[in-house]
């Protein structure tokens, strides 16, 4: 019975480390949110770059969709951000690049930007691209499947009307401020975390109450 139990322990904490190994590897991708916006609005976006390295990253370059245009960014105290432009003028990519020590092992910095929605339907991509302090680069290029996706943003007309604009970049297209949108991803997160470990609980509890039967 004690073989059991400790069989059925282990095999618990095993799952649960796994769940949350898991779900702190879902959430380290470099992100870009909302997810939806509609067409030809002047949206408040959010990059988010968490360190998955046992290392610094130091630099972050996100390229500009086909058709959004980036209007203006919120200076990041250590990061200084250069612009690299078409021949029309046009931004084409953003990088962020630390001037100070970057951000650490175990941290994220976001950086928030305003860009004016493509005119038409479509899904937007977010390619970024992380630079580590040893030199190494992380593309978060891929697809929704690949080990390092791209962000998508749905532009569609069923987002409605957002209530963004140039001179007030403090509220994304729901009219929620930047730290309760933030606030909402977060609890989103745990929320994830929390159904994985139940769901790994339950599970434990029925392969002991299996393995006493056969007993």
């Amino acid at each position: 019975m004690k073989k059991v139990i400790k069989k059925c322990s282990i095999g618990m904490i095993s799952a649960c480390a796994v769940l949350f190994i898991w779900a702190g590897a879902a959430s380290a991708h470099v992100t870009v949110s909302p997810k939806i916006s509609a067409p030809g609005a002047w949206e408040t976006y959010t990059l988010k770059v968490p360190v998955e390295k046992n290392m610094a990253t130091t630099k972050v370059a996100l390229k500009v969709p086909e058709g959004a245009e980036i209007m203006s960014y919120q200076p990041v105290p250590d990061w200084k951000v250069k612009l690299d432009k078409d021949s029309s003028g046009k931004t084409k990519i953003v990088t962020w690049e630390a001037t100070g020590p970057g951000i650490s092992a175990g941290q994220f910095q976001q950086f928030y930007f305003v860009a004016k929605n493509p005119d038409k339907e479509t899904k937007a991509a977010w390619d970024a691209f992380q630079y580590y302090k040893d030199g190494s680069v992380v593309e978060w290029t891929g697809d929704e499947n690949s080990d390092s996706p791209h962000s998508i943003t749905e532009i569609t007309a069923s987002a409605g009307t957002p209530n963004v604009t140039a001179r007030d970049d403090s509220k994304n297209k729901t009219g929620k401020t930047i730290k309760e949108d933030t606030k909402s991803e977060s609890s989103g997160s745990n929320t994830v975390v929390i159904t994985l470990t139940i769901v790994s609980l339950i599970l434990s509890a029925a392969a002991l109450i299996t393995a006493m039967r056969k007993k």
